[in-house]
């Protein structure tokens, strides 16, 4: 055998420098990546260079009950709300988003309860909720079944109101306690 060549596990000969050139290969694979990885988060970061605005709507019923849905990603209760679309009012996207979470029809937006922007509120994306206390109708129907695996109407004194997705504990708290928050 020559000073090329080596012996494998299975007694096939083959030269040292394919081992080397596969070798080489795998870390300029490694290497690729890893650029590809840097300039995606570059990208990223220029793209959501600004914080996304969305919503939380505290849906009222006529009788005083509030609606919540359950999350399937957090299994956990939240306000109905989501993402304002491009091109979209925040009314367009309460009145999207509640029929798409609850199948409630908007009658009216009753009060602004908060802007929240703090930037560890939402694990997903740095996002800004504008927070509005809406009165609702209709028959509680999920839309979004991909989304939402469950929508409840509460006595305000039967609202579970610790361990809601994200910080709709603290929307929830705030309203109920009457405030206006800029957060």
């Amino acid at each position: 055998m020559s000073s090329n060549t080596i012996k494998s596990n299975n007694g096939k000969i083959r030269c040292k420098n394919s081992r080397e050139r596969v070798i080489k290969s795998i870390l300029e694979v490694g290497d690729f990546v890893n650029r590809l990885w840097y300039f995606s988060k570059s990208v990223l970061g220029l793209i959501f260079r600004h914080p996304v605005t969305g919503t939380s709507i505290i849906p009222i019923f006529a009788d005083g009950r509030i609606v919540l849905a359950r999350r399937h990603d957090t299994e956990r209760w939240t306000l109905p709300g989501g993402m304002v679309e491009w091109g979209e009012e925040i009314a367009t996207t309460v009145r999207r988003e509640l029929l798409e979470e609850t199948g409630l029809e908007l009658v009216r937006i009753s009060r602004l309860v908060g802007v929240y922007s703090k930037p560890d509120r939402d694990p997903r994306v740095h996002s800004i909720c504008v927070v509005v206390e809406a009165e609702v109708q209709g028959k509680i129907q999920i839309q979004d079944k991909q989304e939402i695996c469950e929508v409840e109407a509460f006595n305000p004194k039967d609202l579970p109101l610790v361990g809601l997705s994200y910080d709709n504990d603290e929307q929830l708290k705030n309203y109920l306690d009457g405030l206006t928050i800029l957060a």
